[in-house]
């Protein structure tokens, strides 16, 4: 029987179009052949560049004996995570509460009605380790539901109650400098002083952590702070997460030090960690740093630029179904591609050995050391990416997703505008110019689309807040009023349709007309990407300070309300509250705002606005343009005819400055 997927936009469900299963899309048509068969809903979640969905699939999915039973017993539905973090949000929570542990591929058993009974993750051919085959868990799943015993039916009425009571808002809470004192001190004791980060294995790029701690360093002068941030960075930098010839992270590493990644690479993951760099390349000048975020800017470019402008959503772990293919080396590959000298040196630099540090004798690429012939390092360097190039590579989800599009358009333009990099700007231009014309639909935002044509599924609210918070920045680095005006129009909506009317400065995951779920989501933790609620927060922030008078004080409050409801969060687990310190750093700082006003070909307004850039600290905002072209410039005129500087922090400006020197000095910590 010919499934239902072969119409789908997602890659990810494309995948499994020819499986035997009768793989049904996420709808109302899918529970309503579970009501009328009275069998449960099998919902399997997973997305493209997941190594373990492959395997599930290639064991069970593709397997005619096991297909014909999920056929026979369930209405099986297939969910692309990234399409319908919605959808996937609600189950994972039920997976974590019913299992101890969530992760992709999920999978699902539910009534008709929607409600989980049973939940877990990957589940193999064969019993494994105390874990029973996928059969077996079929078979017994139908046993269970057609006993007719009600406890069954029932436990997920019982599952769907306790967890919408679990899952409500948190009580406000103030984060004021103490608790950003607090946060920084936790994250001290949790850091891995040893090979950078948090925790053990396996272990993740702590991304907006490491963007709080430079935040709170900046303002304060830690030295702790910012001493986990460089070690980190220059741990990642040095280790197999990192591509050491094409430039780019990996989404994790398999080890505590960063050595074999799992080899997939995300966009949000390198749009955030683009930023960190930046950041650290601006604040202490470090060639290495500027280094990675260049190259890293160079991976969006030419690995994951769409043809109509937006930026795909992955390239996978896997190629040809083995992971890592393309990326491990031996030193005989070396020394075939590079020569017997130069393979060695190679070898050695990169701590290709004998033995390997991967599998199968092949080793991940490290750069331990910074290389003493840095021209032979480039020479060598582009030899091995051309050889690679010729290697078989991953395939890629070239889905545009509008939140992850969101944060490269916040990276890119601010990498290009303090690095210097007119190319990087304009890619974070037509990535915006694509979101907003094809993503934006009746006022209304589409969570994704695919060779141009927009999905069905609803926009969620991490849409909303990284696509505004990147279309803000993309504002201060063009000083184009068209992308503060779409900004305002998604803060708006997200005002509008996701705040919960009932707990001033909680928000809800979805619209209060989207698709109803069995119960409505509100995650407020940051993860490997900010929370929708986090992401809002800051971006409600940053509008307050660029928007006119008539939105800046509904949306401070806001953004205000919103961290408040965070602060029990932030208090108890950092490590899952980084964007939104950032965000309470920002309103610790004022947020600060610099405002340059001058003539377009005045060279005083040019060195003022790279005096700004160069010396503002994160989460600042800082604009530039003739007198009145926007609102913060409003009411600022030159001085004596001539550029000038207006800094302000919260309700406080400073007096104006006309040089550059004394721009530098007002933006020094105070």
């Amino acid at each position: 029987m010919a499934n239902r997927l072969a119409g789908a936009t997602s890659p990810y469900l494309l995948q499994h179009a020819d499986n035997p299963v009768d793989w049904w899309q996420w709808g109302e048509e899918a529970f309503a052949e579970a009501r009328r068969r009275d069998v449960p809903v099998l919902l399997s979640v997973g997305y493209a560049a997941c190594h373990w969905c492959h395997v599930m699939a290639h064991e069970s999915f593709e397997d005619a004996e096991t297909a014909a039973l999920m056929n026979a017993k369930f209405v099986n539905v297939k969910v692309d995570r990234e399409e319908r973090p919605d959808v996937d949000a609600v189950y994972m929570t039920a997976t974590q509460a019913m299992s101890g542990h969530g992760g992709w591929p999920m999978t699902c058993f539910l009534t008709p009605d929607g409600e989980p009974f049973h939940c877990g993750t990957y589940y193999p051919p064969r019993p494994r380790a105390g874990m029973p085959s996928f059969r077996q868990l079929l078979t017994a799943v139908d046993e269970a539901w057609s006993s007719g015993d009600p406890e069954v039916r029932g436990a997920g009425k019982r599952v769907v109650a306790e967890l919408a009571r679990q899952t409500g808002p948190l009580q406000e809470s103030t984060v004021d400098e103490s608790a950003l004192e607090g946060a920084s001190a936790s994250l001290l004791g949790d850091f891995d002083r040893r090979n950078g980060g948090f925790g053990g294995a396996p272990k993740f790029p702590p991304s907006m952590v490491l963007e709080f701690l430079l935040r709170h360093h900046e303002r304060t002068g830690s030295v702790e702070s910012l001493s986990i941030v460089e070690r980190t960075a220059r741990k990642m930098a040095a280790g197999g997460i990192y591509d050491q010839l094409g430039g780019g992270f990996a989404r994790y590493s398999v080890d505590a030090a960063w050595i074999v990644p799992h080899f997939e690479k995300m966009l949000y993951d390198n749009a955030l960690l683009l930023r960190v760099y930046t950041h650290l390349a601006r604040l202490t000048g470090s060639a290495r740093y500027r280094e990675v975020a260049a190259d890293t800017a160079t991976f969006l470019l030419d690995g994951l630029r769409t043809p109509e402008g937006g930026f795909a959503a992955s390239l996978d772990a896997d190629t040809d179904g083995v992971e890592g293919m393309t990326y491990a080396w031996t030193p005989v590959q070396f020394a075939e591609v590079l020569g017997r000298e130069d393979g060695a040196w190679a070898a050695t630099l990169l701590n290709v050995t004998g033995s390997g540090t991967f599998e199968h004798g092949t080793s991940t690429l490290q750069l331990l050391d910074e290389p003493e012939d840095p021209a032979r390092w480039r020479d060598v360097r582009a030899r091995l990416l051309q050889a690679r190039a010729e290697r078989p590579q991953p395939a890629r989800d070239d889905k545009v997703i509008t939140a992850w599009n969101g944060l490269a358009i916040a990276a890119l333009a601010e990498a290009g505008a303090v690095l210097g990099s007119d190319e990087w700007v304009a890619a974070a231009r037509s990535a915006a110019e694509l979101v907003v014309s094809r993503h934006l639909v009746d006022g209304r935002l589409r969570r994704a689309s695919r060779d141009g044509e927009v999905g069905a599924a609803a926009g969620v609210l991490e849409d909303y807040g990284c696509l505004a918070d990147g279309l803000l920045v993309l504002h201060q680095v063009t000083a184009e009023p068209r992308w503060l005006d779409a900004a305002c129009g998604l803060l708006d909506a997200a005002l509008k349709h996701f705040a919960d009317p009932a707990v001033p400065g909680a928000f809800h995951d979805t619209a209060d007309d989207a698709d109803a779920l069995v119960w409505r989501p509100s995650e407020i933790g940051d993860n490997a990407s900010p929370s929708g609620a986090s992401a809002i927060a800051g971006a409600l922030l940053l509008g307050s300070a660029l928007a006119g008078s008539e939105r800046a004080g509904q949306y401070r409050e806001a953004a205000e309300r919103a961290v408040s409801r965070a602060g029990l969060l932030a208090a108890r687990a950092p490590r899952f509250a980084g964007h939104w310190l950032s965000v309470a750093e920002a309103l610790a700082r004022g947020p600060l705002q610099v405002a340059v006003v001058g003539a377009a070909d005045d060279p005083h307004r040019a060195a003022l606005l790279a005096a700004a850039r160069s010396a503002a600290p994160g989460g600042s905002v800082v604009l530039a343009g003739e007198p009145d072209a926007a609102p913060l410039l409003a009411d600022r005129p030159l001085v004596d005819g001539g550029a000038a500087a207006y800094v302000c922090r919260g309700y406080v400006c400073d007096r104006p400055v006309t040089t550059a020197a004394e721009l530098t000095a007002l933006l020094q910590p105070r």
